[in-house]
């Protein structure tokens, strides 16, 4: 039987709590050394089941004097084309875990207004990621190997140059989504990929076989990809 041999970038956790965890304590050093050389801090936030613990993770720190939140800027990987107040908005969900309690000013929370529509959405929200350099990507991944809205096998080309694309063919509704491109997502200092739950397995197999999985073709200066035990293939 062949042993399998992981990337080296590659972390193997316990549980998807650790993972949960280790991402907030990178996220927190990550921050703090940016507000000191920078004056500000830049994370590119992802839906899903794992970041959301991240979020809850971050809120309990929101007390700690020594972290200047004022400086934190929050952006959307991906948003899904529903009303601002739906239910499956990562926006929403993003405030629900965090946000809405934070100490994060308003004018540093930098939300996709996918409720205008795929094409107006991605023409505002181009403006808002032009020019910025994030300093962390939080990337989740789906059962198919998928990343923020980039699917396996879906093109971009008439987008290729874009930051910001349209997704109209989602494999899970809602259809229309707007999502940072693979080339704005790696334009990072820090990437940190979450890769949690059984339901992975299938895709981490593929990722090792080298299937060309979008989750795989985001890398920033630093990549971190942290994987709980039971993601990986048997």
């Amino acid at each position: 039987m062949t042993k399998l041999i992981y990337p080296p970038d590659w972390t193997v956790f316990d549980s998807a709590e650790d993972v949960a965890h280790f991402a907030v304590n990178q996220i927190l050093d990550i921050a703090q050394q940016s507000i000191e050389l920078a004056g500000a801090f830049h994370l590119v936030t992802a839906g899903g089941t794992t970041p959301l613990q991240v979020y809850r993770q971050l809120l309990t720190h929101d007390s700690d004097t020594n972290i200047d939140w004022s400086k934190w800027h929050i952006y959307m990987g991906d948003e899904r084309c529903l009303p601002a107040d739906d239910p499956e908005r990562n926006s929403l969900a993003l405030q629900q875990a965090w946000l809405n309690k934070s100490s994060i000013p308003l004018k540093n929370q930098h939300f996709m207004p996918a409720e205008l529509g795929a094409k107006e959405a991605v023409n505002k929200y181009e403006k808002v990621v032009k020019g910025v350099v994030f300093d962390c990507v939080l990337l989740g991944m789906g059962e198919d190997g998928h990343t923020a809205s980039l699917f396996p096998g879906h093109q971009h080309t008439e987008e290729q140059y874009q930051l910001v694309q349209t997704e109209y063919h989602s494999p899970k509704p809602p259809a229309e989504r707007v999502t940072l491109s693979s080339a704005c997502l790696s334009n990072s200092q820090n990437v940190i990929k979450l890769i949690t739950g059984e339901g992975k397995r299938a895709a981490m197999q593929l990722w090792l076989e080298g299937k060309a999985l979008p989750i795989k073709k985001v890398q920033g200066q630093i990549t971190l990809t942290l994987i709980s035990k039971e993601s990986l293939p048997t």
